[in-house]
């Protein structure tokens, strides 16, 4: 049956019996949407994300399209028909978007049972949409059928997109949390431009429906507002293009924005009247287009430099891999050189070969110990470079701290006096265990042995005095010296790699640097900390390690 108060439409979809506002609303909107879906799709169609986009932006397009057939014809059989399809693709732009953000969150495929929900989730519109249970009728006086909508149907399927609106939201703010920063970003952008287009689309378009069904309002003309959602949800993904690379889609986010924007202008063309609007229009048209070409040519050189740069970081990693890796080997065999130099002085020594000559055994051991000082700097370098490479591992097990800390002073004890320094070590608390869950190797020759080593090293005269105690869950190991003290400007640098104070290399000039970074490193893997506590310059240090007992 044929509505007859109502006109046929010039090609199929143009009627002067609706408003203006339907074609500049409908049309410029679906022509974003589409652009960009497939802007996106042709520069990346190998990617879940881009097809998913794609879908959404042929949905929607085909939600339009239906859309306005049910405004302008007037053929009652086939606006019912219509009526489904449209019920159908408001549906399912809802599910897409929960897949699309499950995709653009984990980077991934969902899972066969995660479809399986969604699919079950859609079924129901599927199944019901082409029944009564949707429409139980038309009305050809007014070519509607808001009156013969059944309430359940349309309920559930309005209820899908409230259901996509709280679902995406829980996922966005989940992953925000333990996102990075850039990612944050690209989060925030993605979700506002969804939340606010499935607001947009579904509470107005609800609106729309509803209070025309009560008689509120003579028509669902409402409506048209509610597609601006898609708009901005399309701008931002061209921004996020651009801005962060999303998509895998560089250039073509800029270009794809400044079409959207031409085509949204010239669309005001479908319903102004004036001619003085019409020349401002095209004044504007004409600006935009100046001004958007000028963008793009801007964007593909930033695109290109960015390009360039990126391909001089990739060159320069691969160069810093390869000098990592040379570095490790002449490490590795300087050490071992060192180490066996080490070994035939230390036999000189001890007599191995006999009775040295006169003169030789004081040789030898000045020569054993400038062994040993050097392989313990290369084994300090490599060390330091495997731990920020994150090739350390910690081999944990219940010991005695107490037992370690003063085996580490007995063995630089022999260093301190050699300088006439008093060395001492005090334990408070001596009936309770101090039983430390930990890499017992690490922590006493990394940790507490270097933090004595700094000391006697920058204590020329005086005393070093080393205490160990158990207070508020934590072994508190403290070294304290008369040495040259610490200005608040080298504190800055204290536990960095390769740190240095500004004239700590005067007082030692063997120092890496690298002894209190690598100490800090492991404390921090035990759950412990380490920090320097100095009055100033020549008024010597407290280091303090802490760990949780």
């Amino acid at each position: 049956m044929i509505c007859n108060l109502f006109p046929e439409p010039t090609f199929f979809l143009y009627s002067t019996d609706v408003p203006g506002l339907l074609y500049y609303s409908h049309i410029p909107t679906a022509a974003v949407a589409l652009l960009i879906g497939l802007f996106v799709f042709l520069n990346g169609r190998k990617f879940l994300l881009n097809r998913l986009l794609l879908a959404i932006s042929l949905c929607f397009f085909l939600w339009i399209v239906s859309n306005l057939i049910l405004w302008t014809n007037i053929h009652s059989d086939f606006l019912l028909f219509i009526w489904t399809i449209y019920v159908v693709l408001f549906s399912f732009i809802s599910i897409s978007f929960i897949y699309f953000v499950y995709v653009f969150l984990e980077k991934k495929d969902i899972s066969f049972s995660l479809k399986s929900i969604l699919l079950a989730l859609l079924a129901p519109v599927l199944l019901f949409a082409p029944t009564s249970l949707n429409l139980g009728g038309f009305n050809i006086t007014s070519c509607d059928a808001f009156q013969f909508e059944g309430l359940l149907f349309k309920m559930y399927y309005i209820s899908l997109g409230v259901l996509a609106m709280v679902w995406i939201l829980i996922l966005l703010i989940r992953k925000y949390r333990t996102a990075a920063s850039d990612f944050r970003k690209q989060i925030v952008l993605m979700g506002v431009g969804i939340e606010f287009f499935l607001f947009s689309f579904f509470t107005v378009t609800f609106l729309a429906a509803y209070l025309t069904d009560i008689g509120v309002l003579p028509d669902s003309s409402l409506e048209f507002y509610g597609l601006i959602g898609m708009v901005v949800f399309m701008i931002l993904i061209a921004f996020a293009i651009v801005r962060y690379h999303a998509f895998n889609v560089k250039l073509i986010g800029a270009q794809a924005l400044i079409v959207s924007l031409v085509i949204l202008i010239g669309s005001e063309f479908f319903f102004i009247q004036s001619t003085t609007n019409q020349i401002l229009t095209a004044i504007t048209l004409i600006i935009t287009g100046v001004i958007g070409l000028n963008l793009i040519r801007s964007v593909k050189k930033e695109v290109a430099q960015r390009e360039h740069i990126e391909k001089l970081a990739g060159e320069l990693q691969e160069t810093n891999k390869r000098q990592e890796t040379l570095m490790h080997f002449i490490g590795h065999e300087v050490k071992g050189y060192l180490t066996k130099d080490a070994g035939a002085f230390a036999a000189i020594v001890d007599g191995d070969f006999g009775a040295p000559p006169d003169g030789m055994k004081p040789f030898a051991e000045r020569a054993l110990a400038q062994s040993r000082e050097g392989a313990l700097s290369v084994e300090n370098i490599l060390t330091a470079s495997n731990q920020k490479n994150g090739k350390v591992s910690y081999t944990k097990e219940p010991f005695d701290l107490k037992a370690l800390a003063e085996g580490a002073v007995e063995k630089t004890r022999p260093t301190a006096e050699a300088k006439g320094l008093a060395l001492s070590f005090s334990a408070g608390d001596t009936g309770s265990p101090y039983i430390l869950n930990g890499d017992r190797g690490k922590i006493g020759d990394n940790v507490f042995r270097n933090v004595i080593d700094n000391a006697i090293n920058y204590t020329p005269s005086g005393s070093i005095a080393i205490s160990l105690k158990k207070e508020n869950n934590k072994f508190i190991f403290a070294v304290k010296d008369t040495g040259v003290g610490i200005t608040a400007e080298d504190k800055k640098r204290l536990f960095t790699e390769g740190g240095h104070g500004e004239d700590s290399q005067k007082v030692n000039v063997h120092s890496t640097g690298y002894g209190l970074f690598i100490a800090k490193n492991i404390a921090e893997a035990h759950g412990g900390t380490i920090r320097a506590e100095s009055e100033g310059e020549g008024k010597g240090s407290t280091f303090i390690v802490e760990l949780p007992v």
